[in-house]
């Protein structure tokens, strides 16, 4: 049984906790969180034995600790995974791996020295949605895909990150310097802590929260490690709230054969609360995939290519359908004639849940000491990029990134 300990007990954090549970190869044995509220409700859910501090290292300290789940804020990820790394503990972080650029290569380094399992929680890596569309594009069925699409949706205030302040919310309830920790020192200001991915100082966005999951679905589905440019543009259009982080995003992304198109929006206005797919444009057809399936449609191309003739003389017209009709013979149409429209779909099976299986994945990996694919160098190549779309709305600015060094400029 693996000891398991959660530091960061808000609703993602939460959730990992319980598919970890379901699978019955992990207990809870600690918890860490800045806020008491949390670490009391902790005790409600999952018994007065769990070990809960305000503190983090006292969590990792501790020798019935075999591996962790950082479910914090954005900017506590490298610093407390790295932590927990050194201290002989085994990682699932949440996606996004790092807050900043620098933060990984030192996550890659901390893995490779240390020879723990880390696990980034992007959860499309384990969907089976994914991996059959990885599949698809191995055997070539849509041609050579030259275009990919991407997009996310959100209809609903919490889905925009207006998540609920607790009354109890004061100074004597929460540390307010440990969850400063690297950003800048401000005033107690307690919807910071409780709605951080509005700003940019705890957070990194539609860009890390979302474009992320897009990304590890692209770089799953396609085996890229990654863009070579990237622009992007959007803003605050909808929630003026006082977030700093947009709520619109567009990004395009170039790759070596193809160009990724993806955009997300808060106030979609989207009849369903959430919608989101990558659709691939390939040179014999197009798929779509979501979490409900993988839909293929593919039309045979023309037989011939056609002509634009119009404008040129009647001599040069004859001449040129002399030519042509040689190399494409006009047969009689009929029947067997008529182009086919093929459309095929694949669905998972019911039961399938990418979160619970991404979790299993991790606990599979601790257990047999096999890391699963999506490690601190796979989190990186998903998480920079995604840093990258930032630095371009900051600066208004193509960013180039550097695939074989992972660096931006």
């Amino acid at each position: 049984m693996i000891r398991l300990a959660l530091i960061g007990a808000g609703g993602m954090g939460s959730g990992d906790v319980e598919d970890a549970l379901k699978t019955g190869k992990a207990q809870l044995t600690a918890v860490a969180d800045i806020y008491q509220g949390r670490l009391d409700r902790a005790k409600e859910r999952w018994g007065a034995n769990v070990f809960t501090s305000r503190d983090y290292r006292e969590v990792l300290a501790r020798r019935d600790v075999d591996a962790v789940i950082v479910a914090t804020p954005d900017h506590w990820h490298a610093p407390i995974s790295i932590a927990a790394l050194r201290a002989g503990k085994d990682v699932y972080v949440e996606k996004p791996m790092v807050h900043k650029f620098a933060e990984g290569p030192q996550m890659i380094a901390a893995q490779r020295e240390t020879g723990r399992i880390l696990q980034v929680g992007s959860q499309y890596a384990s969907s089976l949605v994914f991996a059959k569309a990885r599949d698809l594009l191995q055997q070539k069925a849509l041609g050579e895909v030259n275009l990919v699409e991407a997009w996310l949706d959100r209809n609903t205030a919490l889905g925009a990150w207006q998540y609920s302040l607790p009354p109890d919310a004061n100074e004597a309830n929460i540390d307010w310097e440990t969850f400063l920790g690297n950003a800048p020192k401000r005033p107690f200001e307690p919807v910071r802590l409780f709605r951080w991915r509005n700003y940019k100082d705890y957070g990194t966005g539609v860009s890390g929260d979302l474009f992320v999951h897009l990304l590890t679905g692209l770089h799953f589905a396609t085996g890229s490690t990654g863009p070579s440019r990237i622009y992007a543009t959007g803003g605050v259009r909808f929630w003026k709230d006082g977030r700093d982080a947009p709520d619109v995003v567009l990004a395009m992304m170039d790759y070596p054969t193809f160009t990724f198109a993806l955009r997300v929006n808060l106030a979609s206005g989207a009849a369903p609360p959430e919608r989101f797919g990558l659709k691939f444009v390939g040179s014999e057809g197009t798929m779509e995939a979501t979490m409900s399936g993988v839909t293929i449609d593919r039309t045979p191309r023309e037989a011939e290519p056609g002509y634009t003739i119009d404008t040129f003389t009647k001599r040069t017209q004859e001449q040129f359908l002399a030519g042509y009709r040689k190399q494409y013979p006009q047969g009689k149409p009929s029947a067997d004639s008529m182009r086919p429209l093929r459309q095929e779909r694949y669905t998972p099976p019911r039961e399938h849940n990418a979160h619970f299986d991404h979790m299993k994945n991790f606990l599979t990996a601790v257990e047999t000491r096999k890391p699963f694919f999506e490690d601190a160098l796979f989190g990186y190549r998903t998480a920079g990029p995604s840093l990258a779309v930032n630095l371009s709305l900051e600066e208004q600015r193509p960013v180039q990134w550097d695939v074989a060094k992972l660096v931006a400029s």
